[in-house]
């Protein structure tokens, strides 16, 4: 859960109570979908996270899983 609000917090670096407003997430949505970044307002955005909650979901928790794997924790000896 950690990495899956870290990930969140640099995406919407400068937006963090907008994250419609966010270029990366604009971005990321547009890639995904196809939709241009100037045509996503705010009821597209939460209508796009709502619809694809669990790809969404997914995506994070696969975010933590290359975080774990970049950076293992310490065995203890």
């Amino acid at each position: 859960m950690r990495s899956c609000l870290r990930f969140l917090w640099n995406a919407t670096k400068g937006h963090r109570f907008a994250p419609w407003r966010s270029p990366y997430l604009l971005w990321r949505i547009e890639t995904y979908t196809g939709v241009k970044m100037k045509e996503i307002g705010f009821l597209e955005f939460w209508e796009f996270m709502w619809r694809e909650r669990r790809e969404l979901w997914r995506f994070l928790r696969w975010t933590g899983e290359m975080e774990r794997w970049v950076q293992p924790r310490p065995k203890n000896s």
